[in-house]
């Protein structure tokens, strides 16, 4: 073989796993970030990656480059010392800060304006105020934003003698007021709950609402609540459910589309075993049910799905964690086997007292509370010991119509005791394949990825290790913040630091 020959061999040997290779970059951790700490990854401007932080009553921000150096680390200080419940809306050159304070009875709840290195333009401005009792829960504020970013809804819920108000405030990308409105109804917090909460482009406030029969029991009336931008009534659409119970719900605005996407596992009895996916879609153009779908999980799934036991119980502890729309208005469902069990006290658990836990990642409550997908401290349900699963990935393949296209298993197998921030997964979306990243090794230090292409064919890519030792990564906690970036939060030492991952 002449020197060009051996040259070009070379060249279709290394270059494809050039193209293959991700290249990872980490932070240098701080004293202070230990594992107590609270963060939330605000995301990219300028080619800068900022990262919010807080310890007790301590409020940072961290300002990395592309390489993650740590460029300057701004202390909040300019804030009242008893500030809680950050909320964050990232623009390509500034990003605001809705937080709240309480003085005294009364709740403030402000927003501030700060740039790309996390220093503050202008001054706070106050967006609402809300006097509370003394023993009152003074966490009533949300902030949630339009996926365009163009509409802010700010809304607060107030429950008390079996009456509840919510408070609503509809703002544009300046933060101009546009609608104020106000709804009081009679609650039960021990049968009713309000979830899934959000705000469309055009700034419809949507959410849903669902009653059990018995505490802690399957709902068996379901109903899809909107408010117009402009309007002050919020519209109760009542969703026909056959008879049949469910418990978590999945909420999804498809703006594209202008329609609204619910999904939920449901039972054919009240704790029963999971019968199969309940699609329904909103046609918010036409103001009315555009599809329905009652969709039983066949027993091939099943067995895929869970890897011992009958196959009754198959799904009994899956969880919806994602879904994804397509451009037709179809969409691409994640769902995940997830479940915990406390021991010490006793060696059983079930779905029920895991979703009403106030401690797990899925809690019904009358506020907004989305513990999926954000950072918690080491913890235990009332200091006994709990060992969390994080087991089989399973997608499902939905058409615009709502019905089963395909489904697809991701195998995995993780578990942790007292500790549930490494397990579970986090996706990428590149646009042609989505990413199924999750840890593939009992140390954490290895990340599996799994890409699932459009004809549903899953391939499994190489896996990211850290070329350097003692980095533990939490790729459920991770945001995607460019077409192919992602930062990974992570320990090394039991202090948190943060991986840049360039596919």
């Amino acid at each position: 073989m002449n020197r060009i020959s051996y040259f070009l061999f070379l060249l279709f040997i290394l270059v494809p796993a050039a193209i293959m290779a991700q290249t990872i970059h980490y932070s240098d951790f701080d004293r202070e970030d230990d594992r107590d700490i609270n963060f939330e990854i605000i995301g990219k401007m300028n080619n800068k990656i900022l990262v919010y932080k807080n310890v007790r009553w301590k409020h940072k921000i961290s300002v990395y480059d592309n390489t993650m150096k740590n460029l300057e680390t701004i202390k909040i200080d300019f804030i009242p010392e008893k500030t809680f419940n950050f909320d964050f809306v990232i623009y390509p050159d500034f990003f605001y800060m809705i937080y709240q304070y309480q003085k005294k009875n009364i709740l403030y709840c402000m927003a501030l304006k700060m740039d790309d290195n996390g220093k503050k333009i202008g001054e706070p401005v106050t967006l609402d105020t809300s006097r509370i009792s003394t023993l009152a829960d003074n966490k009533i504020y949300t902030a949630i934003s339009s996926d365009d970013r163009q509409k802010i809804m700010l809304f607060k819920i107030q429950a008390r003698y079996q009456k509840m108000s919510m408070v609503t405030l509809l703002f544009d990308d300046q933060l101009r007021l546009i609608k104020k409105s106000r709804e009081l109804k009679e609650y039960n917090d021990r049968k009713e709950n309000y979830d899934n909460f959000s705000v469309a482009n055009d700034g419809s406030f949507v959410f849903t609402y669902d009653k059990q029969t018995d505490n802690r029991e399957n709902s068996n009336e379901l109903s899809l609540v909107i408010k117009a931008p402009l309007a002050d009534e919020f519209v109760y659409h009542k969703i026909e459910l056959e008879k049949k119970y469910i418990d978590e719900l999945n909420l999804k605005i498809d703006n594209l589309n202008n329609r609204y996407i619910l999904n939920t596992f449901f039972y054919n009895k009240y704790r029963g075993n999971i019968e199969g996916l309940f699609t329904y879609i909103w046609d918010n153009g036409r103001a009315g049910k555009y599809a329905a779908e009652f969709a039983e999980l066949y027993d091939t799934l099943r067995y895929e799905a869970k890897k011992d036991g009958q196959l009754r119980f198959a799904f009994n502890n899956f969880l919806i964690r994602q879904v994804v729309v397509k451009r037709d208005g179809g969409f691409i469902l994640t769902a995940e086997d997830f479940s915990s069990q406390t021991r010490g006290y006793n060696d059983t658990y079930n779905r029920w007292d895991y979703l009403n836990n106030p401690n797990s990642l899925y809690s019904n409550s009358y506020y907004y509370n989305p513990y999926y997908g954000y950072y918690r401290p080491r913890n235990s349900y009332f200091n006994q010991s709990v060992r969390y699963y994080a087991e089989n990935i399973v997608v499902f393949s939905i058409s615009k119509e709502g019905k089963n296209e395909w489904s697809k298993v991701i195998q995995k197998d993780q578990f942790d005791d007292d500790d549930d921030n490494f397990l579970s997964f986090s996706t990428m979306n590149s646009g042609g394949e989505i990413h199924y990243l999750f840890n593939g090794d009992k140390k954490n230090q290895i990340i599996s990825d799994q890409s699932l292409l459009p004809d549903g064919t899953i391939k499994r890519n190489p896996t990211l290790k850290s070329r350097e030792k003692g980095y533990a990564f939490m790729p459920r906690l991770s945001k995607q913040v460019g077409a192919s970036q992602i930062i990974v939060p992570c320990t090394y030492r039991g202090f948190i630091c943060f991986a840049k991952i360039d596919f």
